[in-house]
């Protein structure tokens, strides 16, 4: 009786710790499927005509795979503001209720903060996710983009921030290090995009 006792424990034991390992591992999985599978959907695919050319307007025909991209973070091509611009227009998320009025700004937007940033493409892109105020202060700091810089930028903007409360942790990375203004990985996400679109071509 007491074998078969322990020989329960044992198999319950080796059965909590293989659902454990596993969680972890599926947990692993989930956190970087939007970096090692993304997928862009039909909806951004959509709105490409529309991003060339106001891309060819703003002189930046060149970042039509970026700009996709970026909507493809930004809203996944849903809603009336797919670029999500309405601040950098405005100054206040909703004032864009337009799709074609949201990549009209969002383009020219990007093609300001790339000219701002002297076409470094990384700073460029971060700073449409912060603000070009990012800009200033990696000029001031590191002079070029790096991981490093981006989340010491939020972590700064969070800890003065007068109001926390209006910022969400947008992944448990940025939480960790206290870094909740904006995304601080909004470049990898991006990037990976932009490559699969490339691959698409």
């Amino acid at each position: 009786m007491r074998k078969q006792t322990k020989k329960a424990i044992k198999q319950t034991t080796y059965l909590a710790i293989g659902l454990v390992v596993g969680f972890v591992v599926l947990s692993l999985i989930v956190d970087n499927n939007q970096w090692s599978n993304p997928t862009i959907t039909e909806e951004v695919l959509e709105y490409k005509p529309l991003v060339e050319k106001y891309a060819e307007d703003y002189q930046i025909a060149g970042y039509v795979d970026i700009l996709l991209a970026m909507m493809m973070q930004e809203s996944g091509g849903r809603g009336a503001d797919p670029m999500q611009s309405s601040e950098s227009y405005c100054g206040q998320i909703g004032c864009i209720d337009n799709p074609e009025h949201s990549i009209k700004q969002g383009v020219y937007y990007f093609s300001e903060t790339l000219k701002d940033a002297g076409y470094d493409l990384e700073l460029a892109i971060q700073s449409y996710n912060f603000g070009r105020g990012f800009i200033n202060y990696v000029q001031e700091t590191s002079g070029h983009y790096t991981q490093e810089v981006a989340i010491a930028f939020s972590q700064e903007m969070y800890e003065n921030a007068p109001d926390q409360s209006i910022y969400t942790c947008l992944r448990k990375e940025a939480k960790q290090f206290d870094a909740c203004y904006g995304d601080i990985y909004y470049v990898k996400s991006v990037m990976s995009y932009v490559d699969h679109i490339r691959e698409q071509q």
